[in-house]
């Protein structure tokens, strides 16, 4: 049978992309470039032990797939070992785990924002929850100026919802910001339910390496939630909340998400499990190389970042471009993130622990003369 439809269905879209500068494409790049793109903090995907642990240990179960959602019967000892672990070194009552940052975020602001409730979230809020918001009413979303205590208190104390719910992120993935303490008295102060996006805080903040709540030395409380993934300084894939049992349970009942999609790897959880109780195990030593590697851009960009992201910011989405390229070109590896991931194109460099201090100063030895 002969079509006659048009082979080019998004043409016009793509060109427009492409003369904006704005074109997307996915690369494999040199094993041989140093990498300060990737979100792999601590150097986890590098380290042989976990991985090499979680192989023998997994072949004890006589599955190695979860084969079905977790309300099914997808959920296996692994997922309960992990998420019993999770709550315990957290100090929260539950942990679920679920298959990815971003369909935590988008079960967690689908779910607990109903009828009657609104949600205040940070400007800068990962994409995953800025989509969840558009299945809401919009008179049910408010969005306050990044990091702004002021307006996010003058939001609450106009509204008239029956639950507020409060979104921010420990440290923010572009900016690298940290997010204000005032935000955990705020929310406590209008009896608010407060989710804490950890995915670029833990590991890499806090004593313990734990997050903000560690930073600040916040004792988890029925308002909070606290979601982290395992795809960055725990080096696997997958993603937890954490929050009370009530919470939990409602989870596992209203997200769809959690109901709908398979359960989480089995291989990448006891991955997780193994890398969170080796970034435990040193301490001490990823601490110490974490404060020097932020430490020392601070100081050579004149930042005060809190964590390991630091970004640097350009004039065009052509110009981050062509730094980006010739860094490149000079053996280093960066992110050049444009409109509309930011409103400002910037260079995104990750000061990853396992990168030495000689090859940090060389590559920002010649940061002026390439941006």
């Amino acid at each position: 049978m002969e079509h006659n439809f048009k082979m080019s269905f998004y043409t016009k879209e793509l060109s427009a992309i492409r003369k904006k500068g704005l074109l997307r494409e996915r690369k494999i790049y040199s094993e041989e470039l140093i990498d300060l793109a990737s979100n792999d903090y601590l150097g986890i995907s590098h380290i042989n032990e976990p991985f090499e642990y979680t192989v023998s240990q997994l072949r004890a179960y006589h599955q190695f797939s979860p084969k079905a959602s977790m309300l099914v019967n997808g959920y296996h000892q692994v997922h309960r070992d992990f998420e019993e672990y999770l709550a315990r070194v957290h100090m929260f009552q539950r942990a679920i785990t679920v298959g990815s940052g971003f369909l935590a975020n988008l079960g967690l602001i689908e779910s607990l924002i109903r009828g009657g409730d609104e949600l205040f979230m940070d400007s800068e809020y990962h994409a995953s929850g800025v989509v969840a918001t558009r299945i809401l009413k919009k008179r049910q979303v408010h969005i306050f100026q990044h990091n702004s205590m002021k307006k996010l208190r003058e939001l609450l104390q106009n509204s008239k919802a029956k639950r507020k719910i409060i979104a921010v992120e420990g440290i923010y993935s572009m900016s690298g910001d940290i997010v204000p303490k005032d935000v955990f008295d705020i929310a406590d102060e209008f009896n608010a339910i407060l989710i804490v996006d950890e995915a670029h805080s833990f590991g890499v903040l806090g004593d313990s390496l734990m997050g903000v709540f560690d930073y600040y030395n916040i004792q988890p409380q029925p308002n909070h939630i606290k979601m982290g993934t395992l795809g960055k300084a725990v080096g696997s894939y997958g993603a937890y909340i954490l929050a009370s049992d009530e919470i939990i349970s409602f989870l596992e009942n209203r997200a769809k998400p959690i109901i709908y999609s398979t359960a989480p790897s089995l291989f990448d959880t006891l991955l997780a499990h193994f890398s969170i109780e080796y970034i435990f195990e040193s301490i001490l030593h990823f601490g110490k190389d974490i404060a020097e590697r932020r430490e020392l851009f601070n100081r050579r960009l004149g930042l005060d970042k809190k964590g390991l992201i630091f970004p640097i910011q350009m004039g065009s989405s052509e110009e981050v471009i062509r730094a980006r390229d010739r860094i490149l070109r000079n053996g280093f590896l960066v992110g050049a993130i444009r409109p509309p991931t930011v409103e400002r194109p910037m260079l995104r460099v990750i000061a990853r622990r396992d990168i030495s201090l000689i090859d940090f100063k060389r590559f920002l030895e010649f940061i002026p003369e390439s941006i």
